[in-house]
């Protein structure tokens, strides 16, 4: 089964977790029970830019059909896989955050085949679909946590491995910090994101329509490095690819997006029915983009690496010249 690692009373061969600190979610209700059953947790919502209750509970819902419409995850997934090959790590810990259904667990456990991987994820669903997933005899667990507060200790984890967690990440800054933080001196983090230009031809297809935001905020890959070593990771490595996702319709669009969990789950949206006209008036202008009968999406995908340096920050400011953050050749 897939458990849930214990975070209060974990026995003292459990070096990784993080017994009683601060940087715990806040509200945790229930762990493991004696089956290893995965057990819901209570985690607090933050008060930014996204409702981390909505993208849980979008999350939860998309969980049964994620793999089936997760080719963007795929496609980044793959690369960043290969982006391990050149590198030399001596994985013991390896944490897979932001899990979704568990599918890289099992090539980071065929590829570090004495490393015990840490799955987690804020959807208790993804982690449900996950367990169905895992090998027999893989020594694997499974955390339901809020990415910016993960159990476990200081400087434990060798490498983490992140695929498309960012865009549902209200600071930034506190992932990498959290990051900072249990990823231990030389040891490896490995993401991939989207880019400001991602889903541009969804975001114009809104703009003018209602003034409330529909489409979430991409960081650039210069602002990414930037934060990176203001929160204590060393040698930030950055470089973007292109994706280009096709359909025959708007509403396959939306179809797609619903099936992943990427519907609209920012704080200030439009609290009240969009509107059957206004929504009608998207669907044509998004519809309007086709060429040879197609709408094509864009997608900005950015992977980047960088190293844990054995120190974090915990509220000062580092200042750096981002021209300065080297790029992937």
């Amino acid at each position: 089964m897939l458990h849930i690692c214990p975070i209060v009373g974990a026995s003292a061969s459990s070096d990784y977790l993080h017994h009683g600190s601060p940087c715990a979610p806040p509200n945790l209700a229930r762990f493991a029970d004696k089956t290893g059953n995965v057990i819901a947790m209570n985690l607090a919502d933050n008060n930014a830019a996204l409702r981390t209750t909505d993208v849980r509970r979008r999350f939860d819902r998309a969980a049964a059909q994620f793999d089936d419409v997760d080719f963007v995850h795929a496609v980044a997934r793959d690369s960043l896989l290969a982006r391990l090959d050149p590198m030399t790590i001596d994985a013991r810990i390896i944490v897979d955050l932001g899990c979704a259904t568990g599918s890289a667990c099992r090539p980071l456990t065929k590829r570090f085949r004495r490393a015990r991987i840490i799955a987690i994820d804020l959807s208790l669903r993804m982690l449900e679909q996950a367990n169905k997933k895992r090998p027999w005899f893989t020594k694997t667990s499974a955390i339901q946590a809020d990415a910016t507060t993960v159990p476990l200790a200081d400087h434990s984890v060798d490498l983490i491995y992140s695929n498309m967690l960012l865009p549902w990440i209200d600071e930034p800054a506190s992932l990498f910090r959290e990051v900072a933080r249990v990823l231990r001196k030389d040891g490896v983090f490995l993401f991939a994101t989207l880019g400001p230009d991602s889903l541009l031809e969804l975001r114009n297809a809104w703009q003018g329509l209602d003034p409330s935001p529909h489409v979430n905020r991409f960081l650039d890959m210069h602002d990414i490095g930037d934060v990176a070593v203001r929160a204590g990771l060393r040698d930030p490595v950055l470089d973007v690819d292109r994706l280009t996702v096709t359909y025959q319709s708007a509403a396959a669009v939306l179809r797609d997006l619903t099936a992943m969990g990427g519907r609209n789950s920012l704080r200030h949206r439009r609290r009240s029915l969009i509107g059957k006209n206004r929504f009608q008036a998207m669907m044509d202008a998004l519809n309007a983009t086709k060429s040879d009968g197609i709408i094509s999406l864009d997608l900005e995908l950015v992977y980047g690496h960088c190293w844990g340096s054995g120190s974090f920050e915990g509220g000062g400011e580092i200042r750096i010249d981002a021209t300065q953050i080297g790029r992937r050749r």
